[in-house]
């Protein structure tokens, strides 16, 4: 896949690399950032590293990008937005995304998430008919985001996901091609 990035004049998109290592291991020792994903805690530079050469790399090579967040063409890495791969599926991707604290409230992953899911859905950019989301149950600032760029609330996955160790409740959404952009209905009012 072509390396470019995305951007609406307010948050750029674009493919991280070896220089923004730095701005990638200070967002993640957040702990905030560290509640709500995967990502090895304590984070080290050399996880940092590995993202690059193990998830960024091969995800670009393989149609499934990761993009860090900007809010400036040439400013420094403020969060992650990623499409990944669902194991045997061709048209369907799984979003994930996260945002530094001093970067939130504004709307910029609203806008990100925006922009990831017109390329995915776009014929003349990924083609994918499905864009699901999940989430440890809590997460609430992340379904915020999904429902107001029009995901739709499926369900909870009990036990739905692992987190260094230990399995957790997730919440799981979706959009498809034919799902119109604007806030969602039918979420539950806990979520």
């Amino acid at each position: 896949m072509a390396d470019y990035g995305l951007c609406d004049d307010t948050v750029w998109l674009t493919r991280p690399t070896a220089a923004d290592l730095d701005a990638i291991v200070a967002c993640c020792r957040e702990p905030s950032i560290g509640e709500w994903t995967t990502i090895p805690v304590p984070y080290r530079r050399e996880h940092a590293e590995s993202f690059l050469t193990d998830i960024v790399e091969p995800g670009w090579a393989a149609g499934r990008p990761t993009w860090g967040v900007r809010e400036a063409a040439d400013g420094p890495i403020v969060g992650m937005i990623g499409l990944h791969a669902r194991i045997r599926e061709q048209t369907g991707a799984e979003i994930g995304f996260w945002l530094a604290p001093q970067a939130r409230g504004r709307g910029l992953m609203t806008r990100a998430v925006r922009l990831v899911c017109d390329l995915g859905f776009a014929a003349d950019g990924l083609g994918l008919e499905r864009i699901e989301w999940r989430a440890m149950v809590g997460n609430h600032a992340s379904a915020a985001v999904v429902r107001r760029v029009g995901f739709r609330y499926e369900g909870l996955l009990r036990l739905g996901g692992e987190q260094r160790g230990r399995r957790r409740d997730h919440w799981v959404a979706g959009r498809l091609a034919t799902d119109p952009a604007g806030p969602a209905d039918g979420w539950p009012a806990d979520v």
